[in-house]
């Protein structure tokens, strides 16, 4: 079953363009490890400092070894962000 993720991110005071565009060459690299069929960032058109990571993973153990490999990579230009996100977890089932 796919895995949805949903993680709102806060940027610093004017700084969510930056943090934006910082997270263009994450996205393309995570697009290419196996069972990642969505990761993307977007803006906020109210709040431009606040943005939304949508990722689909095709299952558990497809997020399990990104996580892993997460683990081992530098962290996204974290003077950019405020706090550390919230993460939301659902079971994607689509009803249409």
């Amino acid at each position: 079953m796919a895995i949805r993720l949903v993680v709102t991110i806060t940027a610093v005071a004017g700084k969510g363009g930056e943090l934006a565009q910082a997270y263009t060459t994450r996205c393309a690299e995570v697009m290419k490890e196996p069972g990642c069929e969505q990761f993307e960032v977007f803006q906020s058109a109210v709040n431009p400092d606040r943005l939304a990571l949508l990722e689909r993973w095709s299952d558990q153990a497809a997020l399990d070894a990104h996580a892993k490999l997460t683990a081992t990579r530098p962290p996204l230009r974290p003077e950019l962000r405020a706090g550390s996100g919230e993460r939301e977890d659902y079971a994607y089932n689509r009803v249409r």
